[in-house]
């Protein structure tokens, strides 16, 4: 039977999940994690071939979703025990996970510079911020209990004199 559970420090210790095992291990994200990004509004004003005055505005955004229960792999464990997680190929095109000093139930929570419900972090080399809801996604794996039990019957005989 296969069910999911957090990810946390237990069961990084009972698995004895090294970086070299969890590049085997498929992980999952708990909630919907949708990142967002918009360049700078362009403004010009011009006139028409008509005489009329124009005035055009461009802006460029673009907006990331990953949906919950989305399977990504495992890339990096840095040096203060937070987990790089890629979800797409490409450079810098990771999401980083830790865990979070204020909470003690040992879960790995997206990292990002949270302020005001939206957090700034880095995605494929660009600035990106993390919606609200994003704050509460986690990162989660497939347990799967496997038991065997491995029973040898003997009947004695018993002995006379």
């Amino acid at each position: 039977m296969c069910n999911q559970s957090a990810l946390h420090k237990k069961i990084k210790a009972d698995f004895d999940l090294t970086p070299e095992k969890m590049k085997k291990v498929q992980f999952y994200t708990s909630e919907t994690i949708i990142l967002e990004r918009s360049d700078e509004q362009q403004q010009m004003a011009t006139t028409g071939s008509s005489g009329e005055l124009v005035k055009s505005e461009r802006s460029t955004s673009e907006r990331i979703v990953i949906p919950a229960n989305r399977p990504c792999v495992f890339e990096k464990l840095e040096d203060d025990g937070t987990v790089q997680i890629r979800f797409e190929l490409g450079g810098g095109r990771v999401l980083r996970f830790a865990e979070r000093r204020n909470i003690s139930n040992g879960r790995y929570y997206l990292v990002a510079q949270w302020n005001n419900g939206k957090g700034e972090l880095d995605y494929g080399g660009s600035v990106y911020y993390a919606v609200r809801g994003s704050s509460a996604a986690y990162l989660m794996v497939k347990l799967k209990n496997w038991k065997k039990n491995q029973r040898k019957d003997r009947v004695v005989k018993g002995m006379k004199v």
